[in-house]
Parts: C-alpha cells; sequence; structure tokens
C-alpha cells in the first residue's frame, strides 16, 4: 500500500498541475461517453433472458420458439361487454378494424370475427345442449321473423303485448316470465342512470363467452429502435377503439396483457417510479453532501466527478455487453454508492489536511498519500466480488458484475484525478474545525464489551430468521398489480378465461397428443389438459342433422323485407299497449307488474324510448345474423381449421402441443408439485412453472459458485494486503453481521429476494468491505485503536452510507414491486452495514487495545 500512495501522490500532483487540461479531456470522455449512451440505449425486460441460454430449460425454450414462431410477442386485447353480444360484436368489429393494418400488426387472431368460427359455432355445443337450442329457437320461429325484419321498440312491445293475450290460452310457445324480467332489469338500470343491456344470447339460449369476454391475440410489429417498441401498436389497438366508440359508457371495456404489454408497462413503470424518486433523491443526496463538508464548491466537486464517473461506466456498459437488462441497468445504484464513498473519503482526508494548516498542495499530498492504498484496496476488492459472477449461469447479475466491477475502476480513476482537478480549479473554502471531543470514542470504549454483548445476540436471534428469508423468482410478482396489463391478467385469469402457469410438452401425432393428453388429466395436479383435436367437435353429423332441421324451421323468418326504422309516434303507442298489457296480467304476474312498474318510471319522453331501444335491441342484429351464419356449417376435420389455429397447436416439425393446466395455486411449492407431476409422463415439458422454479435453482447456484469466489477472493486480497488475521477479522465480522441482519429484517417483513433486488447482495459486500478497510488502515495509519472513531474517516463512512441510502432509499415508495424491493432492502442493508461498521467494529478495537 506504500507504493500504490506514493504513485498516487506523483499522479495526483500531476493533475493539479495540469487541472485545466484534465477536467477539458473528461468532459470529452463524457460527450463521447454520453453519446454511446443515447445510440446504444437499450433494455429488455425479459427476465428468462437473465439466465444463461446454454441451460436446459432454456434450450428447450428457445427450441419451443423455433417450433411455434406465431406465439411470440404477444399483444392480447381482451374486449369485455356487458353482454355477450356487446362483447362479441365489439371484439369482431375491432378485430376488422386491426386487420386492415398490416403494417402495425403481423396477425390478428379472433375467434368472434373468423367465419370459420361464425359459420361452425353450434358445432361446438353437446348433442344435448344444440338440441335445447334447436327446440327453444324452433318455438321462437315467429318472433325471431318478426324481430329480424324489424329490430324495432315498437315491434319488440307489440310481441309482447300479443304474447300476454296468449299467456291465459296456454298457446304460448316460449316462457315469457324470463324476458319481462330481463328487459324490467335494463329499464330500471336506465332509470338509475346505470350501464345495462339486453343479453340477446342468454334469452336465445347459447353464443358467446358466460362472462362477456371475448380476446383477441396480436403478434404486433415492434420497432426495437424505439425506447418503447410497443408504444404505437399498443396506440393502434387504442385509437380503434376509441374511434368504433367501445367505452365502458357504451357497455364495453377494450384493455391489453399479454407478454409485449406487460413488458411495456412495466419499463413505464419503473421508469415513473424512479422519476419523483429522483428529485427526492437528489436533494437528499444534495443535503447530506453540504452537511458533510459545508462547502458548497466541495459539494460541487464530488457530484461532477461522480455524474462524469457514471456516464464513463454507463458508456462502456453499452459498448461491453449491448443490451441491458433489468438487474444490469442497476449498476448504477452500485456506482453511486461506492463512487461517492470515495470521493467523501478523498474530499474528508483532504480538508482535514488543509484545517491542519495546509495548503493546496501540501492537503492533496496528504490526501492521496493516506487514501490511495485503501481507495484501492477497497475498488479491488468490491471488483473481485462483482466479477465473482462472470462464470455463472446467471447472464443477468454477470453483467452487472462486469459493469460494475469495471465501474470500481472507472470510480477510482475519477476520483483520483477528476476530483484533484476540480478541487484545483474551484479552489473551495475550508470551514474551520468543531472543538475537538473524543466523547464518541470515550463512550464506544466505556461501553465495547456492552455493544459486543449485544452483537452477539442480535447474531443469535437473527440466526433462525434469516434462514427463512424467501426467494421468489416468478416474474409476474415483479410488475405493477396496478398496470392495465397485469389487472387484465389477473381478471382474466380469475375469470378462467386464460391462465399464465399452463405448462406444453410434444407428441408425434395428434392421436399420441389426444392420448398423452387423458393419461394428464388423470393426475390430481393437473386440472385439464387441451390439444388442437378439441378445436374439432364431436358428433358433427348427428350436430349437422340437427341444424339441418332447424334450418328449415328458422330459413323463412330470415327472409322477407325490413322494415323502415320505427318513428317515435309509432314506439310511443305500441309501449302504451304495452303497458296497457301489463298493468291487465299484472294481478297475477310478478314480472308483468315489475316491467309496467319500471317502464312507468322512466315515462314516456322520446329521448328516453330511443334509449331504451337501444339498450334492448343494439345486439339483436348480430345475434341473428350469427345464428343465419351458423346454420351454414359443414363438416370439417383437423386440416381445414383455419392456419392461424394450426400454427399455434402444430410444430414446423409435424409435432402436436399438448398444454397442461395446473389444478394447484401459484406459490413454489404448488408449482413444483405440479411440474414433478408431469414429469413422471413428460421429461422435458416447457412453460412458466419450469422456468420460475428452474431459475430459481440457477440463481441459488450462481450466488453459491460466486459466493465462494468472492469471499475467497477478497479474503486472500484483504490478508495479503492488511498481513493481520486480526485486520481480517475486524473488517469481516461487522460485514458477515450486517448481511444476517439483513436477511434476518427481509424475513421479518416479508420481502423476499427476487431479479429486481438481488443486487443488495454484491452491495453490501461493496461498501461493508470499503468501510471496514478505511476505519482499519487508519487505525493502523495512526496506531490510535479506538481514537480513529475522533476523525474523519468515521464521518466519511457515515456519510457514504448516508448519502447511498438517500439516493435509492426513496424508491421504496415506487409503484413498480421490483423497484420498491430493492428500496426497502438497500436501505435495510445500508443501515445494517453502517450500524455494525460504528459500532461493533470500534468496540473490538476498544478490546483489542486492553
Amino acid at each position: 500500500m506504500n507504493r500504490a500512495a506514493s504513485v498516487a501522490t506523483v499522479w495526483i500532483d500531476a493533475m493539479r498541475r495540469g487541472a485545466g487540461w484534465v477536467l477539458l479531456v473528461s468532459l470529452l470522455l463524457t460527450l463521447v461517453s454520453l453519446w454511446v449512451v443515447v445510440e446504444r440505449f437499450d433494455i429488455s425486460t425479459d427476465t428468462t433472458d437473465m439466465l444463461s441460454p446454454d441451460l436446459p430449460f432454456r434450450q428447450r425454450m428457445i427450441e419451443m420458439r423455433d417450433l411455434f414462431p406465431e406465439s411470440g410477442d404477444e399483444l392480447v386485447v381482451a374486449v369485455e361487454g356487458a353482454t355477450p353480444g356487446l362483447a362479441m360484436d365489439a371484439a369482431t368489429a375491432l378485430a376488422e378494424r386491426l386487420k386492415a393494418q398490416s403494417g402495425m400488426f403481423q396477425t390478428v387472431l379472433a375467434p368472434a370475427a373468423d367465419p370459420f368460427f361464425r359459420r361452425n359455432g353450434l358445432l361446438y355445443l353437446s348433442l344435448d345442449d344444440l338440441e335445447m337450442l334447436a327446440d327453444d329457437l324452433s318455438a321462437a320461429q315467429p318472433f325471431l321473423g318478426t324481430l329480424w325484419r324489424d329490430p324495432s321498440l315498437a315491434a319488440l312491445a307489440d310481441l309482447l303485448s300479443e304474447a300476454l293475450t296468449r299467456v291465459d290460452s296456454g298457446d304460448l310457445p316460449v316462457p315469457l316470465d324470463p324476458v319481462l324480467e330481463a328487459i324490467s332489469e335494463v329499464a330500471e338500470a336506465q332509470r338509475r342512470g346505470d350501464p345495462a343491456w339486453l343479453a340477446w344470447s342468454d334469452l336465445m339460449g347459447g353464443g358467446g363467452r358466460a362472462d362477456g369476454t371475448q380476446l383477441i391475440v396480436l403478434r404486433p410489429v415492434l420497432d426495437y429502435g424505439s425506447l418503447a417498441p410497443a408504444a404505437r401498436p399498443m396506440r393502434a389497438v387504442r385509437d380503434a377503439a376509441d374511434d368504433l366508440g367501445l367505452t365502458p359508457a357504451r357497455g364495453v371495456r377494450v384493455s391489453m396483457t399479454g407478454s409485449v404489454a406487460l413488458d411495456h408497462e412495466e419499463l413505464a413503470s419503473v421508469e415513473e417510479g424512479m422519476g419523483w424518486a429522483g428529485v427526492v433523491s437528489l436533494t437528499l443526496v444534495l443535503s447530506l453532501l453540504v452537511l458533510c463538508f459545508r462547502s458548497p464548491r466541495m459539494v460541487l466537486a464530488v457530484l461532477a466527478t461522480l455524474v462524469m464517473g457514471l456516464i464513463w461506466t454507463a458508456g462502456l456498459a453499452f459498448l461491453a455487453v449491448g443490451q441491458l437488462n433489468l438487474i444490469s441497468i442497476a449498476f448504477a445504484v452500485l456506482f453511486i454508492g461506492l463512487s461517492v464513498d470515495f470521493g467523501i473519503h478523498f474530499g474528508l482526508r483532504y480538508r482535514e489536511a488543509r484545517r491542519r494548516p495546509a495548503d493546496h498542495r501540501d492537503a492533496l499530498a496528504t490526501a492521496a498519500r493516506t487514501t490511495a492504498g485503501p481507495l484501492l484496496l477497497c475498488a479491488v476488492a468490491a471488483a473481485i466480488a462483482f466479477y465473482a459472477f462472470l462464470p455463472t449461469d446467471y447472464v443477468g447479475l454477470a453483467q452487472l458484475g462486469l459493469i460494475a466491477g469495471s465501474g470500481m475502476f472507472i470510480a477510482l480513476l475519477a476520483n483520483l484525478s477528476v476530483l484533484p482537478a476540480l478541487l484545483t480549479l474551484l479552489t473551495p473554502r475550508i470551514p474551520a474545525a468543531p472543538a475537538a471531543t473524543r466523547r464518541v470514542s470515550d463512550r464506544i470504549a466505556r461501553h465495547s464489551g456492552t455493544i459486543l454483548i449485544l452483537a452477539g445476540l442480535a447474531a443469535v436471534v437473527a440466526a433462525p430468521l434469516a434462514l427463512r428469508v424467501s426467494f421468489d423468482f416468478d416474474p409476474l410478482h415483479l410488475k405493477d398489480p396496478r398496470t392495465e396489463s397485469v389487472a387484465t391478467l389477473n381478471r382474466l385469469t380469475a375469470a378462467g378465461a386464460i391462465n399464465p402457469y399452463t405448462l406444453a410438452a410434444l407428441a408425434d401425432s395428434p392421436e399420441a397428443a389426444r392420448d398423452l393428453a387423458d393419461w394428464l388429466a388423470e393426475l390430481p395436479e393437473v386440472a385439464g389438459t387441451r390439444t388442437v383435436a378439441r378445436y374439432v367437435p364431436a358428433d358433427q353429423e348427428a350436430k349437422l342433422y340437427i341444424l339441418e332441421d332447424l334450418g328449415y324451421i328458422l330459413d323463412p323468418a330470415f327472409t322477407g323485407r325490413r322494415a323502415s326504422p320505427s318513428d317515435d309516434a309509432r314506439t310511443r303507442r305500441a309501449v302504451d299497449r304495452l303497458r296497457t298489457r301489463l298493468a291487465a296480467a299484472g294481478a297475477d304476474n310478478v314480472a308483468a307488474a315489475r316491467l309496467d312498474a319500471a317502464l312507468a318510471e322512466l315515462g314516456a319522453d322520446p329521448a328516453t324510448l330511443r334509449d331504451l331501444e337501444g339498450r334492448l335491441l343494439q345486439t339483436l342484429p348480430g345475434r341473428l345474423n350469427g345464428l343465419k351464419e351458423s346454420l351454414q356449417a359443414e363438416t370439417f376435420g383437423l386440416s381445414d381449421l383455419p392456419p392461424s389455429i394450426l400454427a399455434r397447436e402444430i410444430a414446423t416439425d409435424g409435432r402436436v402441443k399438448v398444454t397442461v393446466t395446473p389444478a394447484g395455486g401459484r406459490d413454489p411449492d404448488s408449482l413444483r408439485r405440479f411440474v414433478d407431476a408431469v414429469r413422471r409422463l413428460v421429461p422435458d415439458p416447457t412453460g412458466s412453472p419450469v422456468t420460475i422454479l428452474a431459475a430459481g435453482r440457477a440463481v441459488g447456484g450462481a450466488f453459491a459458485t460466486a459466493g465462494v469466489i468472492a469471499l475467497a477472493g477478497v479474503g486472500l486480497l484483504l490478508a495479503i494486503v492488511l498481513r493481520r488475521g486480526r485486520d481480517l477479522l475486524l473488517v469481516a465480522l461487522p460485514l458477515l453481521l450486517a448481511a444476517e441482519i439483513t436477511m434476518a429484517g427481509a424475513a421479518l417483513l416479508g420481502v423476499s429476494f427476487n431479479f429486481a433486488n438481488l443486487i443488495v447482495l454484491p452491495l453490501l459486500v461493496g461498501l461493508g468491505v470499503a468501510s471496514g478497510v478505511h476505519l482499519v488502515t487508519r487505525a493502523r495509519e495512526t496506531a490510535a485503536g479506538i481514537a480513529v472513531m475522533d476523525g474523519s474517516t468515521p464521518r466519511a463512512v457515515a456519510f457514504s452510507a448516508l448519502t447511498t441510502v438517500g439516493s435509492f432509499g426513496s424508491i421504496a415508495l415506487s409503484s413498480h414491486p421490483g423497484t420498491a424491493s430493492m428500496g426497502v432492502l438497500l436501505t435495510l442493508a445500508l443501515a445494517a452495514t453502517l450500524v455494525a461498521t460504528m459500532t461493533v467494529l470500534p468496540a473490538l478495537l476498544a478490546r483489542g487495545r486492553r
């Protein structure tokens, strides 16, 4: 370390003499680095890309993507209607509008708008359900024919009036009360000002999803040259929905989810959370630095050095690895935390030397001589801790290790070149030193035994809690549940429309896929299975016979000239006649009395009746057209299915996909049982449960490997440089205690380690080692032992930790769960490190002097 001090003294003196040139070159390098960052900025939010593509489960994922190229980068549009008919009509219109934008979407898959499914939809009913539907529709033929020709409120009121006259005679072919009740509900909702529409699909006996939801699956054209590749196609969907009037006020809600929307909104969520947090953080850091140095010029010098070094490191990051990920982008957290540590130690030692007094040149030389060795040791130790992830399969953290490890040397270079040059050019005024006091060291020395006993008790209590720390590698848990994409996904999952935790297996043929699906369906851990065969309904000949007979009955109803739109006067007369019939029947018919009361409350204003007509009959034409089209069904086989369906179910090599749905929950134990059960029949399934479990194992293995390398490397370095086992323990023991308390605190707070917050661990090592090294080397330098606590070094250690907490502690309030958990753990880890270093280490020093 003496050699390093001598070299640093010469180097910093050169920086002083050429301060202007140093600043000029630094600014030019900063501009070049900033240009590199702007030109190459690219972040991937795909958490699976954080792991090595050579891992077996990643190999199978890549293989599945190649076998099913139509299934990648999906944007799922959920069209939810107040009635199934509203959802179907809206989905059909929206899908047709999006298909016209071929430059925006590669494929548009919408069963509601696909002629194949519209024509053959009734074949997917069971034979019994189809027979019941046919009977109901046959009985309702006269009413359907009338409404086909005249879908108006006047025609509907006249039909109901006629039906009420036939109730007593007993020759009414369909039950009337359910129709009256349904119309009453709509009229009552209109009176309250609530959105409500008549569900003709329910009254007619079928069609649409029970919950009124239709899905459109898009493959958008993504602009990877933009910071938001999915912004344009997602905007296109919203614009199309707005143009078509698909709004909640009109009974339809359009929302987006799928991998594309989830990634897009996750980036936006992180940016939003970081935006206001950045303002708070900057305010806190500035306040702490001003409190630390009490010199605006010194604060400016340290901050300018920090910013330049950060931009240099960012430029190196994009040059070295290209695309960053959600972990490697956190190099900024590590750089700021450790670079400001270097700047504070150098700056406070410089200020201490100026107070002796000493001129600027001698103060820089003193700061160089006393801090260069410890700073170099800290930089190398932190770099070893970061580089330890390079040989692991955890690509995300390996990238971070490469960038952050290299960033430590950039931070060292910046603080030993730019900072001395800025101090030379700014010539900061140094405030007078406060009155000397040894109260801190005296108190620690007097209570050192108590401090160590309490530290030991804390270690004992924290040990079992630390073992309860959990790891959550489900990428969905990192996303803000309040964003549209996550909320939509959760809503569709709860409704059973989709399941993001399915597994996929491949079979050699459709027959083999059917057999495998049947075997898997018998497992208690499996809720259900599906293959492409589900798109080919059974009993087609028998069903077509029923539809043929139904066609003979209904075809006459779907002919004839359409009536002219009804005028307000005709509507008023028809409603008055209906109310007269309802009043007559109301004494013996609760449903009739209810509708009479509802119509009375509405009144007969023409605008009100037009609104009622829209609510009751808006979706009827679509249902009647769909029914007419479904009477043209024909037998079909697997090869007759739409290409868009076949491409998602049959691989490019001819193998057939079997999709398996779990019966348990989303927790790791349930997913593990599900995967293990499926693997008894299928050795190599793919899907998110496999990814979550395999990622957990890979990350655990990576940390075990990196931990051994880091501990061995840092321990060996400290042993070589410090050369005393006692000094090595002085650095290591507070760090180990802080790590234990951090893990115990995480368990108590219910914060799991995940892909986003794992950077806390290497930062803990870096700052923990740095703080210990500074205190131990200063104690050795002055041979003062516990008296080191009365110098500038403890102040530097404290403010270094506090500025890092100030920088990133505020992100704990972010709406993004991953970012928020990072802020919580960073604050917890840095607080534990600061307390352990500032109490346990000096207590050990005090006991060692006795």
